[in-house]
């Protein structure tokens, strides 16, 4: 297939490489000069420049748009998710869009567990935009949207930094995908029969952030923080639609992503 790729940093980078190495043709949109995987082209430009998006290959088999905004706020992701995307789409006109979200499209806080079709009604403004841009993405019904939760893995020290000081560890569930994970889900999708519109990857097993910063503490010969009695908030995130499509993690529970903490 001739895949398009937006968004070439860490996670685009490992799905051009799975879908290079399975022999696609891949070409990978990027801001910087920067190495590429074996196999993979690159197109140096400005997703927010019409010139610069027509360096990709017209009417791609699939476009994948992962990219991430410059800055943590509303114009930002509003640039990005909705008239970036639509931009894309317009211009590059691709037979299909896999547009990755995040699981912040859910509301639910309570220790619900969400899935693929549970109400997303995110209030904060990250997950109100992810909405608008999967909405525009899913007005043509053989398009897909991966929802992530939490990208975990090499570099991503947050959790780990926080057990280990013994601060910051809140009382809530979480959830987590390992980039490795998260980049396998992608590639799968590109193949993947079925009309499911929207699609989450997760690891197996949500659990207590509590839980997760004391089994890193007792690796490190650390007492375990206290429980603070505090009800626990969240969402427990369901992965199993794309289990069910034959998709399986090589990190299924936070204790194989946090091995080498």
């Amino acid at each position: 297939m001739d895949i398009a790729i937006i968004g070439a940093g860490d996670f685009g980078m490992r799905l051009a490489a799975l879908r290079a190495t399975a022999g696609d043709a891949v070409t990978a949109l990027r801001r910087r000069a920067l190495p590429m995987p074996a196999g993979v082209r690159a197109a140096y430009g400005d997703l927010q420049s019409e010139a610069d998006l027509r360096r990709l290959p017209p009417q791609p088999d699939w476009l994948v748009f992962c990219a991430t905004p410059d800055a943590r706020d509303e114009a930002a992701y509003r640039r990005l998710y909705v008239d970036g995307l639509a931009r894309a789409m317009r211009v590059l006109q691709p037979r299909r869009v896999l547009l990755v979200s995040s699981t912040a499209v859910y509301a639910q806080d309570a220790g619900e567990w969400v899935d693929e079709d549970s109400i997303a009604a995110a209030q904060a403004f990250n997950g109100r935009i992810l909405l608008e841009a999967e909405a525009h993405c899913l007005q043509r019904p053989e398009n897909r949207v991966l929802r992530l939760s939490g990208i975990a893995g090499p570099g991503r020290r947050m959790l780990v930094n926080r057990a280990l000081l013994g601060e910051g560890v809140a009382d809530v569930w979480s959830n987590r995908i390992h980039i490795d994970d998260a980049a396998a889900a992608a590639a799968h999708l590109l193949d993947a029969p079925g009309d499911a519109p929207v699609w989450i990857a997760s690891d197996d097993e949500p659990a207590r952030q509590r839980e997760v910063a004391n089994w890193i503490r007792a690796r490190h010969g650390l007492a375990p923080l206290p429980d603070t009695g505090v009800p626990v908030r969240g969402r427990r995130v369901c992965n199993a639609r794309l289990r069910a499509a034959g998709w399986r993690p090589n990190y299924p529970s936070y204790r194989e992503t946090y091995a080498d903490a």
